[in-house]
């Protein structure tokens, strides 16, 4: 909705009783009422317990000056102050029978006065506010003390406190009424403020003000739109003489949202199913043929517009044979008509087969239809099991837009699991970190039982090896591990002292206390490689980083007697490592379909938690660590890969591997729109392999200011002889290249990030659609191949001059030199 948009329910339309809530009576009771009993004291808090005032509240509503209805009378209330009734009133009158003088009349009686009622005080309030729109939320009403609230047209006993004798006060408590039905922005540190010293100027003003005035706090019920004032059958209402001034008139219009109908019957009238056969031979013209391949080649993201869906939908017929177009003719069909979606499924199911890349999109949120998404999940069932696992973890996503809870892609992805322990295992932890979402935790609670079922069922032999009932125990040791490991990570980091003092505790719990963790009753599927078995970790090669978290990295002994290395997080959640991690892992697969591998080092990511996970260990320097101690790059290759002949003093092949490396990280960070890289988290292998880590800042999110496209180091750039060698004129060749072979694949990027917008990744969840669009602009899909390589070129030059994210980095290495 935009932001001049202006939606409401007409209260004709609303059928159901007036309701509001009787909240409190706030104030002292004057002394006059206890006249009867001298020892009774007129401060309420000091009353005695035996003939305190017994109170309750008569609710009247009057419509044009006459009682409507009858009365309402709310419980007596004894135990003040202050008096709480918060009570629930419902009248006999429903919302669609108000009028323009619309009053509620509000009396508070006191019945402890012996068989007479003592009038405590009365107020009236109008239901409706001077722009006919009905009030909700909390009003504080002042009382006519001695007097029974007045219900005439002209009363005399208004709730509203004169402007006369408005405070501070009141004009706060009237932002706290927009505040609470959200029409204020909610800022929490900033509100905390505002509520404190809005407590002191309550308590200044009670102190002036003493016990002179009652007031009765009523609470009315909100909807979701403003509720605007229209009486049933003809519109009575006047509207008020137009005189010269240039006050603004508002007019509402009772059609405002609702469907045009001359439109729609234009639109029905072009898709007349009776003009199907008349369809089947229509043929479109070359302008109607490049408008149609126009749209076929536009991004999952682009909304079609009128013109658009109606050209898709009048040459369907002779679009079956043309794969890509299924998906954008799905778009275009009107849902709601049953005769049109009945027909435009029987075209699907003749459809030529799609790929599995348009079955992603199939599979978002855009598409509500159980049998367009069935049909997604058939497409994937051709796939194998390499590349379902590249997508699943955005398949688990998509349970959250199915219709019930055990869907047709679950049921999929259970069976798929039962064949491969590497799928299965994944599985289950990708769905086990959803089970803390409140809203879709059933969801994926349903799915995570029936994959426990089914494997439990599997006979001896399935998945390679053992029966199902091992099968499941030995994943269900993983969640065990991991519990373990949290709880050795509190031990640790409530040791005093430096990093070492923690190092000797964890050595020493492994050795002691926890010795079972050295060597396991039964081998355990590492988490992150379930094919490889591990049988205990290794305390002498376990150890903690040196960070704020203290990071376990720990070794593990394989079934094999090889070592598997692992760093385990608590205090850090992973699912954004995670999720970028396995796009680099896929845009490297993607790059290696062409012929091109840039060295690139997908290490794996598991997010075990909410808050803690798992990475793989990959042994390497920081390049910070690398200048400090060896100067430049080249020095530090030349320790590992020395050749006198070759390049720098370099093999020729380092060398390569390194230029490589760059260019595809190069690439992929600028489409991913990594930010915050600085040469702390830019990693080198001694055999050449650079790589990034730590991903807290995605799709153009960056805490720096004034960020270069990509992260491209003067160290770097003289690795590779400076910017007028020709290996630097290599390392831009591989940009362009990797650049224009991911841009061929842009869709599939596309569609699985669109199926990750209900996760609760923190740089997606914030916008998602900003987020994706984000990344379609980094693709540039309207330029052609030739055009993208100067692009790109020229963004490389852009990186490399830009001087003030090398004063950042400067600024950055005397950040972590003090610390």
């Amino acid at each position: 909705m935009s932001g001049n948009e202006f939606r409401f329910f007409l209260s004709c339309d609303i059928n159901l009783p007036v309701t509001f809530r009787i909240e409190n009576l706030q104030g002292h009771l004057p002394s006059s009422l206890h006249n009867n009993h001298p020892d009774i004291p007129a401060d309420l808090g000091n009353v005695v317990e035996d003939k305190k005032p017994e109170l309750y509240v008569e609710c009247a509503l009057y419509i044009d000056g006459a009682p409507f209805g009858l009365p309402m009378r709310t419980r007596l209330e004894s135990s003040g102050p202050p008096y709480c009734w918060g009570e629930l009133v419902t009248l006999s009158t429903k919302y669609r029978d108000l009028t323009t003088n619309s009053q509620l009349a509000i009396t508070v009686w006191d019945v402890s006065c012996g068989k007479d009622e003592g009038l405590i005080g009365g107020a009236t309030i109008h239901l409706f506010n001077v722009k006919k729109q009905l009030k909700t939320g909390k009003h504080k009403l002042r009382l006519w003390q001695g007097k029974e609230a007045d219900g005439s047209v002209h009363t005399t006993t208004p709730g509203k406190v004169p402007k006369e004798e408005r405070g501070e006060l009141e004009r706060l408590e009237k932002l706290v009424n927009k505040y609470e039905r959200g029409q204020i922005q909610r800022v929490d540190w900033l509100d905390r403020l505002a509520f404190k010293a809005m407590d002191k100027i309550k308590d200044l003003e009670s102190s002036k003000n003493g016990s002179s005035h009652l007031y009765v706090l009523v609470d009315f019920s909100s909807f979701e739109h403003r509720v605007v004032l229209q009486e049933s059958g003809p519109n009575l209402i006047i509207p008020a003489s137009i005189n010269s001034t240039n006050e603004l008139v508002t007019v509402w219009d009772p059609e405002v949202g609702k469907i045009n109908p001359s439109e729609h019957k234009q639109l029905k009238l072009a898709r007349s199913l009776n003009r199907g056969i008349i369809d089947r031979d229509l043929k479109p013209s070359s302008t109607e043929r490049k408008s149609i391949q126009r749209i076929l080649k536009y991004p999952p993201t682009r909304t079609l517009s009128g013109d658009e869906r109606q050209l898709l939908w009048k040459f369907r017929f002779s679009l079956m044979t043309e794969k890509r177009a299924l998906t954008k003719f799905l778009r275009c069909v009107e849902w709601s008509d049953i005769q049109e979606a009945k027909q435009a499924l029987e075209l699907m199911g003749r459809w030529e087969m799609i790929d599995v890349c348009d079955a992603l999109e199939l599979l978002s949120p855009v598409f509500e239809s159980e049998e367009v998404r069935a049909h997604a999940v058939r497409v994937l069932e051709r796939a194998d099991d390499e590349e379902l696992q590249c997508y699943l973890l955005q398949l688990v996503q998509a349970l959250r837009f199915e219709r019930s809870d055990k869907s047709r892609l679950s049921q999929f992805l259970v069976q798929r699991s039962l064949s491969n322990i590497e799928f299965a295992s994944f599985l289950r932890w990708y769905v086990a970190v959803e089970l803390h979402d409140p809203a879709y935790a059933k969801r994926f609670y349903s799915t995570y039982e029936m994959l426990e079922e089914n494997m439990m069922k599997l006979g001896i032999g399935a998945c390679d090896s053992g029966d199902g009932f091992k099968l499941w125990q030995s994943l269900v040791r993983q969640t065990e591990l991991t519990a373990q490991l949290c709880s050795i990570m509190r031990d640790v980091r409530n040791v005093r002292g430096g990093t070492q003092k923690k190092i000797e505790k964890l050595r020493h719990l492994l050795s002691g206390l926890l010795s079972e963790l050295t060597y396991f009753e039964e081998p355990i599927r590492s988490p992150l490689a379930p094919t490889v078995l591990i049988t205990g970790i290794i305390p002498s090669d376990s150890s903690i980083f040196k960070s704020a978290l203290h990071p376990l990295r720990l070794a593990f002994r394989t079934s094999d007697d090889g070592c598997l290395k692992i760093i385990f997080k608590k205090g850090d959640d992973l699912r954004q490592d995670q999720l970028v991690v396995q796009m680099v892992s896929l845009m490297d697969r993607l790059l290696k379909l062409e012929n091109l591998d840039l060295h690139l080092t997908p290490y794996r990511v598991l997010a075990t938690g909410h808050d803690e996970g798992m990475m793989e260990f990959i042994p390497s320097k920081s390049l910070a660590q690398i200048l400090s101690e060896h100067r430049s790059i080249t020095s530090y290759l030349q320790k590992f890969h020395p050749d006198e002949e070759g390049p720098f003093g370099i093999t020729a092949t380092c060398l390569e591997t390194f230029i490589k490396s760059c260019a595809g990280y190069s690439v992929i960070t600028y489409i991913l729109g990594i930010g915050d890289r600085h040469l702390d988290n830019l990693l080198l292998r001694d055999d050449g392999c650079l790589f990034h880590v730590d991903f807290g800042y995605i799709l153009g999110r960056d805490p720096k200011p004034f960020p270069p496209p990509m992260k491209l180091c003067k160290e770097m750039v003289e690795a590779m002889g400076g910017a007028e060698s020709q290996y630097y004129t290599r390392f831009k060749s591989y940009c362009c290249e990797a650049y224009n072979i991911l841009r061929k694949s842009s869709n599939l990027i596309l569609n699985l990030f669109h199926l990750m917008a209900g996760s609760n990744i923190p740089d997606i969840a914030s916008d998602p659609e900003k987020g994706i669009l984000k990344l379609q602009e980094k693709f540039r899909l309207d330029l052609d191949d030739e055009e993208c390589i100067h692009f790109f070129q020229d963004l490389i030059n852009e990186s490399v001059s830009a001087l003030f994210p090398q004063m950042v980095e400067t600024i950055h290495r005397w950040a972590q030199y003090w610390r």
